[in-house]
C-alpha cells in the first residue's frame, strides 16, 4: 500500500494543537492514539496536591524542569524560543543566574512536591555548558527521589557541548548513574557547515565541528538511548531528500530515534522581535513536508506509521523505518499551551534560577512556591 493512501479519515476529537489538515486525516493508518493531555473529568489522570498553602490539580503525566541558566548558551540559534519576549514584559528566564544557594532552594521545592508523580525534563539554556553545575544538579535530583516526587522518566535536552569538553566522560558516566531514560541531542543539519549557519556555536565550542559531533554522539549512544533532534527550517532540513539524508546520517551517529520538529506556533502575546520574525520567515510546514515524504516512495518506502500523540499543546506522529529507526514528526502551539495554563490546572513545572517554582515557562507568573520566601521564614 502506498503511504499516501493511508491518509483517509478525520480524527475529529483532537484538540486545536493537533488540528492540522494532515493529522486530521490520520486514523486507520495509525496503530495507536496516545492522549497525554488528561480529560478534565477523568479523575485517574489528575493528582491533587497541596503546595504553597493551596490545593492544586496536577495533570498526569507532567514534567519538572530545573531551568538551566548558569551561563549564556554555547550556541546562538536564531530560532531559539528562549529569545522570544512576551508583550507584557518581565525578566526572561534566560537572563536569570542562580545564586550560591540555588540547590538548597531546589531541594526545598522538590520536598514540597513529595508524592507527586512526574518526570525530570532537563533543559533551559545548555545544561552541559557548566559541568560542575550539571553534576550537582544530577546529585540534587537523585537525592530528592527518596523524599520528594515520584519519578517516572529522566530526559536531557542538550546541544552536546559539555560532552565534547574536558569533563565529557564524567558527564556521560553521571547520566548512566542517574538512570537517564533518553538523551535528546540537537543537530539541525547533517552537513556540519550548514548546521553551523543555523546553530552558530561560539568559536571555542568543540561540538560545532562535524567530526567532533559525530564522535561525541556515538560515545553518548554507547552510554544512554540517543535521539537526534532536527528543527525544520528553510536553508536546513526542508525537503524530503533532506529528511532521507538526515535519517541515514543519524544511524551512522548511533541514534535510535530521530525527531523532526516544526517551529512552535505563536499566539499574539509575543513581541515582534528578531526571533519572532525569523520563525515567520524561515518556517517549514510540517503538514507539507510530511505529506511530501509520504508521497515520495524513495523516502517513505518501508515506513510504518505506529502512533499519534496529543499533548496539552503539541502533537506528534511516531513511525518506524524499514531499518528499524524510530522517527517522530512533531509540532507545538504556544497559544494552546497558554490556554491550558490559564485554566488554573497544572500542566508543567519549572524551577527558575531566582528560586521560584512556577506552573509554566515565565518567571514571576503562576508561582506555586517561592523558595526565597521559604528561606526567610525558616530563618525568621
Amino acid at each position: 500500500m502506498r503511504p499516501a493512501n493511508l491518509l483517509e479519515v478525520a480524527l475529529a476529537d483532537l484538540p486545536r494543537s493537533a488540528g492540522s489538515p494532515l493529522f486530521e486525516r490520520l486514523r486507520e493508518s495509525v496503530g495507536q492514539l496516545i492522549r497525554r493531555a488528561p480529560p478534565l473529568h477523568e479523575a485517574a489522570r489528575w493528582h491533587t496536591h497541596t503546595i504553597g498553602g493551596a490545593e492544586r490539580r496536577f495533570a498526569q503525566p507532567i514534567t519538572f524542569t530545573p531551568y538551566a541558566s548558569v551561563r549564556p548558551c554555547s550556541a546562538r540559534c536564531s530560532f531559539c524560543s528562549e529569545n522570544l519576549r512576551k508583550t507584557e514584559g518581565g525578566t526572561p528566564a534566560s537572563r536569570l543566574r542562580p545564586a550560591s544557594d540555588y540547590f538548597e532552594g531546589l531541594a526545598r521545592a522538590l520536598r514540597a512536591l513529595r508524592g507527586v508523580p512526574l518526570s525530570w525534563s532537563l533543559s533551559g539554556l545548555e545544561t552541559s555548558d557548566d559541568a560542575d553545575w550539571m553534576l550537582r544538579l544530577l546529585q540534587t535530583l537523585t537525592a530528592s527521589e527518596s523524599d520528594g516526587p515520584v519519578i517516572e522518566d529522566r530526559v536531557l535536552y542538550t546541544n552536546g557541548a559539555g560532552f565534547a569538553a574536558p569533563q565529557g566522560q564524567v558527564l556521560r558516566r553521571a547520566l548512566q548513574r542517574f538512570g537517564l531514560s533518553w538523551l535528546e541531542l540537537s543537530r539541525h543539519h547533517h552537513d556540519g557547515a550548514i548546521n553551523q549557519t543555523i546553530m552558530r556555536f561560539r568559536p571555542d565550542v568543540a561540538i560545532g565541528d562535524q567530526a567532533v559531533f559525530e564522535r561525541t554522539a556515538r560515545h553518548l549512544a554507547d552510554a544512554v538511548p540517543l535521539r537526534l533532534v532536527c528543527i525544520l527550517q528553510r536553508g536546513g532540513v526542508a525537503q524530503p531528500h533532506d529528511v532521507a539524508a538526515y535519517l541515514a546520517w543519524a544511524r551512522e551517529c548511533g541514534a535510535g530515534t530521530v525527531v523532526f520538529r516544526e517551529f512552535s506556533r505563536l499566539d499574539d502575546g509575543y513581541r515582534d522581535n528578531a526571533t519572532a520574525r525569523y520563525l515567520r520567515a524561515e518556517r517549514v510546514s510540517m503538514d507539507a513536508l510530511l505529506t511530501a515524504c509520504l508521497d515520495d516512495p524513495g523516502v517513505s518506502r518501508g515506513w510504518t506509521l505506529e502512533s499519534l500523540t496529543e499533548g496539552y499543546y503539541f502533537w506528534n506522529l511516531h513511525l518506524r523505518t524499514a531499518s528499524g529507526l524510530n522517527v517522530v514528526f512533531e509540532s507545538a502551539d504556544y497559544g494552546a499551551m497558554h490556554e491550558r495554563h490559564a485554566t488554573g490546572d497544572i500542566y508543567k513545572l519549572v524551577y527558575f534560577a531566582d528560586g521560584q517554582l512556577c506552573a509554566g515557562w515565565e518567571p514571576g507568573h503562576d508561582v506555586l512556591l517561592d523558595t526565597r520566601s521559604e528561606r526567610a521564614l525558616s530563618h525568621g
